[in-house]
């Protein structure tokens, strides 16, 4: 899940440092500065750097995360098992993109991989492991991506934070960011927990990086709102922790295009999570990954190497980018731009019907200007129109979604976008069409809600998901939820609740980050861990439509997660 799936080979040897006390020495050459506001990843091991000179030379990339430095005992590789300092294909781009003008942060860890801390437990190897990459790349910016297991590693995260205090203290202007994996209700207690050592070391993160992809709850989850939403529980929680931290300290990183739970971040949801980052001088946007950039082609389909979806070469760097130059990215002068929102996100029309909405504007920075309205995506027999048709920012629209008594029942994302001399901004609108007389009326009710039948259906579950006999809560049968060492295992069911209407979701789990919640028409979960039957409980309110998927996930890396007797109340 998450991040790169790179192969490091354990028989691989570094040249960096062994277990011996290292002196360390200062920066150097690396020149102190802010942090990075537009960052993103590159993959230095799959073949494809070369896209990152375009993006510097000509799509205005001012700095990009190169990735990933993997530990190996008390020693260092990159992700294509060269060692760090002595490596004849990244070294060279990393030198070719500093030449071009760009920043590099160096990022250690990944999917697939580990920080030098969680390989290695001698703490002046680890310093003078860090040490050596600051040293050989001429870098002010570590990054830390921690996933799976070793999220709860709570003895290599002490570790960490020892190195990093140290490092700091030898480095003067020397950064760090953590990036963590989350859900849409914001980081796990693991993640939490390193937050805690974090203060407890006396070291304040200058950047916590939230992964906010792969949530697997659902393939129709609208990743831009997700990704917001992610946003928002995580600095409350970093703020729960110290008060000191603001949206200057964190940091959003989407994956482009296709995920690897289905789910898909789009070149509208990145606009929307760049017009967020604006609006409250979030500390860094960054994306995986720049090789991912552009579209597949020929009998190319995989997640390393494109985005899976249509789209121009190098599109979401130039969503992100003028971002760098915003007055909330740390960037030069004040810009004119303007923030587009939906109110209600959603509705649910039978055909021959209608549903309007309201297409709000804002000023988020300069002056006002004229916004023209436009919408796409709509099905054959689904007219849209506008009134009027453009405003001002500042102003109000009224979108009128106008259904045929021909068009087939289903939801229909629709693109609303915004266009004006700064640039444009786009929303979903999710547009539920049910059969003439039925649909969207009464609250329905979770079917199979404890697995008496046998069988999983109408659950639909990712591989790992299936119906057992013991251990059970009640009856007769349970839900085993089974993760892979890189995916979340998940089971769910869609149903259509009354609408505008809070419901109570109960279900009797056990196992390791058993999450329970729901999705798309509204959005809440909540999890435990533990060994025996426990009951969680989770309130959320419907939307207009009274659609939602109701869920039930272990987290990667993780046990097999049981689940039984779910009810809504």
């Amino acid at each position: 899940m998450h991040l790169a799936r790179l192969a490091a080979s354990a028989c691989a040897l570094a040249l960096t440092v062994t277990g011996a006390a290292v002196a360390l020495a200062p920066v150097g050459t690396a020149a102190a500065g802010s942090v990075y506001s537009v960052a993103p990843y590159v993959d230095m091991s799959n073949g494809q750097e070369g896209l990152l000179d375009t993006a510097i030379t000509g799509h205005h990339l001012k700095a990009y995360t190169a990735a990933f430095v993997l530990g190996v005992g008390c020693n260092q590789i990159w992700g294509d098992t060269l060692p760090i300092g002595n490596d004849s294909f990244t070294d060279p781009e990393i030198a070719r993109a500093k030449a071009e003008g760009a920043s590099v942060i160096i990022s250690s860890g990944g999917a697939s991989g580990e920080p030098l801390a969680w390989t290695c437990s001698n703490q002046s190897s680890i310093d003078a492991g860090y040490q050596a990459i600051i040293n050989d790349y001429g870098v002010n910016q570590l990054d830390f991506d921690v996933e799976g297991a070793a999220v709860a590693d709570t003895a290599a995260v002490a570790r960490q934070m020892q190195a990093m205090k140290d490092l700091k203290a030898a480095n003067p202007g020397l950064q760090f960011s953590m990036t963590l994996p989350v859900l849409t209700s914001g980081l796990t207690g693991d993640g939490v927990n390193i937050l805690k050592a974090a203060k407890s070391a006396g070291v304040k993160i200058d950047v916590v990086n939230a992964m906010t992809m792969d949530y697997y709850a659902g393939t129709g989850t609208e990743m831009g709102q997700a990704a917001l939403s992610a946003a928002r529980a995580t600095l409350a929680q970093m703020q729960s922790v110290d008060s000191g931290y603001g949206y200057g300290n964190l940091g959003i990183t989407p994956m482009i295009g296709k995920n690897d739970d289905g789910s898909t971040f789009t070149l509208a949801d990145a606009q929307t999570v760049e017009s967020f980052a604006a609006q409250n001088g979030v500390g860094r946007l960054a994306f995986w990954s720049a090789n991912r950039d552009q579209p597949c082609s020929g009998s190319a389909n995989s997640l390393s190497t494109c985005s899976q979806i249509s789209q121009s070469p190098l599109a979401f760097t130039d969503a992100f980018v003028p971002y760098e130059g915003s007055s909330g990215g740390g960037g030069g002068g004040t810009t004119t731009d303007f923030s587009l929102s939906l109110s209600p996100g959603s509705a649910s029309v039978a055909q021959g019907g209608s549903a309007t909405t309201a297409v709000g504007t804002a000023v988020t920075s300069g002056g006002a200007e004229s916004v023209t309205l436009s919408a796409s995506g709509a099905p054959s027999g689904v007219g849209i129109s506008f009134s009027p048709n453009s405003v001002t920012s500042g102003g109000s629209s009224t979108l009128t979604a106008t259904v045929g008594s021909s068009v087939a029942a289903g939801s229909y994302p629709i693109t609303v976008k915004g266009s004006a001399a700064s640039g444009s901004h786009s929303a979903t609108y999710t547009l539920t069409v049910t059969s003439s007389g039925g649909g969207g009326g009464g609250g329905g009710s979770l079917v199979n809600a404890g697995f008496e039948s046998g069988g999983t259906s109408p659950w639909t579950c990712a591989a790992g998901g299936s119906v057992v006999s013991a251990p059970v809560h009640g009856g007769s049968h349970s839900l085993q939820v089974t993760p892979s060492s890189s995916g979340t295992g998940e089971c769910d069911q869609a149903v259509t609740l009354a609408p505008n209407k809070t419901y109570t979701l109960s279900a009797w789990v056990q196992g390791p980050y058993a999450y329970v919640g729901v999705s798309g028409g509204a959005t809440a979960s909540t999890w435990s861990d533990g060994t025996a039957w426990n009951q969680l409980k989770v309130t959320f309110t419907t939307g207009s439509s009274g659609a939602v998927t109701v869920y039930v996930h272990g987290w990667y890396g993780q046990g097999a997660v049981y689940a039984d007797d779910f009810s809504l109340a």
